[in-house]
């Protein structure tokens, strides 16, 4: 192994560790985000109903779903901010990385948290509106496919591959840290926010949505910036790597 293999594996295996250590504490307990749809009333009513809300609010106490949005955001995001990561560890005096590294974690995790507001609230009022019912699925999915198309959504991935310079002293290499951190929150927020939406709308197979969106999202950051614009986006990278794996899997066989 060279030494550059040894300081990306120095990066790589404790945040792929973390993630796999998520998943396995979502499927030890697979209800854990918490998000439950009975209520009382359905259909519009259920809306403007003030007993139908508190009663999903005792469904769903905030606690929990906060701690599922964590133990969510861990197991899937975990994997795509590898690269930024080893960019601030590349770019930090030894004495500094693990401060550095917090900082941008601690940023880019704010961002998700305040997205997860909104999107867990989408979400409880789709729960009141309509529980029990695939038409917001299907509609989620369709927003979702057709931002996938998007020159904002390739703008946004653009985004999520840029590593700015960073200070190599504080307090401006702290604020750095913690700069980058947010503004890869909010490109990444951008980028993901309607695939992440799937799993928390299905109910049944909420955990194998997550793993289809999980391979999603970090098989499109593997692919290089490209030109925004509505496109057709195959993961080309990954189907690259995931063919030469079969082959040399196959030489052994």
């Amino acid at each position: 192994m060279t030494l550059a293999s040894r300081q990306r594996a120095q990066v790589r295996t404790p945040v792929l560790f973390l993630s796999a250590a998520a998943w396995i504490l979502l499927m030890a307990a697979p209800g854990s985000l918490g998000l439950s749809g009975h209520c009382t009333v359905t259909g519009l009513g259920a809306m403007l109903s003030l007993k139908s809300l508190r009663h999903l609010m005792a469904l769903n106490p905030p606690g929990s779903v906060a701690v599922g949005w964590t133990l969510m955001l861990i197991a899937m995001m975990a994997p795509v901010v590898i690269a930024p990561v080893r960019h601030i560890r590349d770019r930090s005096f030894a004495r500094r990385r693990v401060r550095a590294i917090i900082l941008f974690v601690g940023g880019y995790a704010a961002i998700w948290m305040a997205a997860g507001v909104l999107l867990l609230a989408i979400v409880l009022v789709v729960r009141l509106a309509a529980p029990e019912s695939l038409l917001p699925v299907a509609l989620v999915a369709i927003v979702a496919l057709v931002w996938q198309f998007s020159p904002v959504k390739q703008q946004c991935l653009n985004r999520c591959h840029a590593h700015p310079e960073l200070a190599a002293f504080s307090p401006a290499a702290d604020l750095g840290a913690l700069r980058f951190g947010l503004t890869h929150g909010i490109w990444c927020v951008g980028s993901c926010w309607a695939l992440m939406l799937l799993p928390l709308l299905v109910s049944r197979g909420h955990l194998a949505v997550m793993v289809l969106v999980s391979l999603c999202l970090f098989a499109e950051r593997l692919d290089r910036p490209v030109p925004p614009r509505w496109s057709w986006r195959a993961p080309n990278k990954a189907i690259r790597i995931a063919i030469a794996q079969a082959r040399m899997r196959l030489e052994r066989g």
